[in-house]
């Protein structure tokens, strides 16, 4: 029998289409007729237009169009965003007033016959502002409660001891206190594709091709924003260049492009800029946080508290709650007090990055926890080991899968973690300073609901498994291959996955780290139910062998069906009937069992070197070891987990934008100065997957007795727990290099070099 091909190192069903240049990307489409966009954005923060002169751009060779905020005429057709769709766009109609809302925010769009000649054209156009100061700092502004935080939980929460009286009397009560406050700056989400969209109507239909992270809300947020019905408004979104949250909000770029589009009567093609996407895209909150851990002598937790203030900009925010999922999850306490503030801010509008609240969370968290362990002397990884939580801290509920213990004795014996020495900078090699660090990782397995899967099995002896989710480049193609296989019993390469497009069934959105756990119950679930459908054809249909017979006659196994002396593969069957397939679809994803909370856990292990004359810090080893459940593709899951830490090197040592106080601008907004990982930066990163399936997240555990192959179920998402932790285990061995405790990151070399 052969093996399931779940868990194997499988090779991406679309690597080589991405590799020879032929899988289209937004961009990339073609159409009869096309027109080229290019947007002008404001140079101030806050404020009002009051006067856009377009006469020069006009006059350019090749413009069509220049629409100019507010829009007098009316030609761009755009409305308001009602109902569940507006939590994923922009609270403002763009270029339909004269209010300025954040420096680099769109105010006219040019189209033109070619891209240079919309470019050169939009250069052309002079805008005059009457400005406002901008608020710009989370110091000054006053702070609002952030609200719920992204799973529905308060991000305020306060659990005492029986007889304690407030967060502040646990801690006096602490034989060892620490408290540390933390700052980081601006990161955006840099995805390698540009934001691009091409926009055709035909009739009141358009069909869009632009990058989506959630396709259906994309697209109903569309049909909103234009007037149309949902059913006109198709999203094709096959080949997507990295999301990491940018991609989940409709922002005004393709309303703009369609608007257009519609109003020209040909088709628009609009690709933002680098530095307009840093402006218009999204990015990840600047915020400070302020954790104090009490504990005993002997490292055992008495009390967490974990305060935060980020940005709320005007227009749309991520409320962002660092102390959710980290430290009201992590370890066990009697004492819990967190607390996430917000500021509003004339700035460009924020949304979610990898590891939204848990990256900045965790790097304060875990830095805090590595200061607690040189306070009390006891080892980071007994104090985490000593502080282990068995159940939710924050709700008193199990978790339906943790094996976090075995990730840091996994992890620990690999790196060789017993021959650090706790006492920093007492490895020297000649210029360079070695240190090791650690940190926990935790990610929440959000179930998402309302997915469908279609199953279609074919007379060719193929399979097709559709569902409209998408590919950030993360797997999501090869995936749902695998997924179907496994269920079918049959080779992925008879399986054809089809994703990205809302003419297929509702898919999984590709956020939270959420799509292969959300998406594999409902391939299971829709290959079992096509499979009966198979059986009930070949009872009923006249020219089958087993018409006439009972479906429990029937046995299905790898593609084949067999019973009452005959066997024939399902392609066969199809073709002796005379069909040419037969399709059916799962039930719409539900929630997961009640009574569980469901998270992935890991172990960071790391090890730099720094320059004990300029302060220049490498990373020179990191081990991660993961609990994320039943491993799908060890090959796509390990390069998911490398690239978390990779995220994690450049939070730590590398990304921000410095935001102007005056003026609101964020200053680095271009790759020349918002400095990423680069090859150099990056070491070889040891990854371990656990592989221990989750028996309740995605439904019970197959036990091997249906038609249906269950290998795929126990999965839980991965996307984003390597970030989770990793930049807090660079910081942690900085220290143990140095001696020099940095809380705000990134670690750059001013903040190192004048205490070496």
């Amino acid at each position: 029998m052969p093996r399931s091909p779940v868990g194997r190192e499988t090779d991406r069903v679309d690597g080589r289409l991405k590799v020879t240049g032929t899988a289209e990307y937004s961009g990339d489409y073609r159409a009869t007729g096309l027109a080229h966009a290019h947007l002008v954005t404001s140079t101030i923060a806050r404020g009002t237009i009051t006067r856009i002169d377009t006469a020069a751009a006009l006059a350019s060779p090749g413009v069509l169009r220049v629409y100019a905020a507010p829009d007098p005429e009316n030609r761009l057709a755009l409305y308001e965003v009602t109902g569940q769709a507006a939590g994923f766009t922009e609270n403002y109609l763009p270029l339909k007033s004269d209010v300025v809302r954040f420096h680099g925010q769109a105010v006219a769009m040019v189209v033109a016959e070619t891209p240079e000649q919309a470019r050169d054209a939009a250069a052309l156009v002079a805008v005059t502002y009457d400005t406002l100061p901008p608020r710009t700092s989370i110091a000054d502004e006053p702070h609002v409660p952030a609200g719920p935080t992204i799973s529905g939980a308060p991000s305020s929460l306060n659990i005492l001891a029986p007889g304690v009286g407030s967060i502040d009397a646990a801690l006096a009560a602490s034989d060892v206190v620490v408290e540390a406050e933390f700052h980081q700056n601006v990161q955006h989400h840099v995805g390698m594709e540009p934001h691009a969209v091409l926009a055709v109507w035909a009739g009141d239909r358009v069909t869009l091709h632009a990058g989506a992270q959630i396709p259906a809300a994309y697209a109903l947020g569309m049909a909103q924003r234009l007037g149309v019905l949902p059913q006109n408004v198709q999203l094709i979104t096959k080949y997507v260049g990295g999301g990491f949250g940018a991609r989940v909000v409709l922002w005004s770029d393709t309303p703009l492009a369609a608007a257009a589009a519609k109003e020209l009567g040909r088709p628009v093609r609009l690709v933002l800029t680098r530095e307009q996407m840093f402006t218009l895209t999204g990015h990840r909150s600047h915020l400070t946080q302020t954790v104090r851990l009490g504990a005993s002598r002997e490292g055992v937790l008495n009390a967490v508290s974990h305060r935060s203030v980020a940005e709320r900009p005007t227009t749309l925010s991520f409320t962002m709650t660092p102390a959710h999922s980290t430290s009201d999850a992590l370890y066990r306490t009697p004492n819990l007090h967190v607390d996430a503030q917000l500021a509003v801010l004339d700035i460009p509008g924020s949304r979610a990055m990898r590891g939204p609240n848990e990256a900045p969370g965790s790097f304060a968290l875990e830095t805090a926890m590595d200061e607690l362990a040189v306070a009390t002397g006891v080892d980071p990884v007994t104090l985490r080991l000593r502080n282990n939580a068995t159940t939710s801290p924050s709700t008193g509920l199990p978790w339906s899968s943790k094996h976090l213990e075995e990730c840091y004795r996994v992890g620990a014996e690999r790196f060789g973690w017993s021959a650090r020495s706790a006492t920093p900078r007492a490895r020297v090699d000649g210029q360079w300073l070695y240190g090791a660090g650690m940190a926990t990782a935790i990610y929440p397995a959000h179930r998402r609901i309302g997915v469908v899967v279609r199953v279609r099995l074919r007379d060719d002896d193929t399979a097709v498994v559709s569902t409209a989710t998408s590919d950030l480049g993360t797997g999501s193609w090869t995936m749902v291959a695998v997924t179907g296989a496994d269920a079918l019993g049959i080779p992925v390469q008879r399986v054809t996955p089809e994703i990205g497009d809302t003419v297929l069934p509702p898919g999984a959105p590709a956020v939270g780290s959420s799509g292969t756990h959300a998406t594999v119950p409902m391939v299971v679930d829709a290959a079992r139910n096509v499979i009966a459908e198979l059986k009930r054809v070949a009872v009923t249909a006249e020219r089958s062998p087993w018409h006439g017979a009972a479906v429990e006659d029937l046995r299905y196994e790898r593609g084949i069906l067999h019973g009452l002396g005959h066997s024939m593969a399902f392609g066969r069957l199809l073709t002796v009937i005379g069909s040419p397939g037969i399709h059916m679809e799962s039930a719409p994803g539900g929630q997961p069992v009640p009574g569980y909370v469901h998270h992935s856990f890991g172990a960071h292990f790391c090890e730099v070197r720094v320059n004990r004359f300029t302060g220049e810090t490498r990373v020179t080893r990191f081990t991660t070891v993961a609990d994320v459940g039943r491993v799908i593709n060890a090959k796509a899951a390990r390069s998911q987990l490398v690239g978390g830490v990779i995220f994690g090197i450049g939070h730590a040592l590398l990304e921000e934008n410095h935001l102007e106080l005056d003026t609101g601008r964020l200053a680095n907004s271009t790759l020349a100065d918002y400095l990423v990982p680069v090859n150099a930066d990056v070491p070889d990163i040891d990854v371990v997957m656990l592989d221990r399936p989750d028996p309740v997240l995605t439904g019970p555990l197959g036990d091997g007795s249906e038609d249906v192959g269950t290998q795929s179920l126990g999965a839980r998402g991965l996307g984003e727990i390597g970030t989770v932790g990793s930049a807090a285990a660079i910081g942690n061995a900085v220290y143990n290099a140095t001696g020099i405790r940095v809380r705000d990151v990134p670690i750059t070399l001013d903040k190192l070099i004048d205490h070496l």
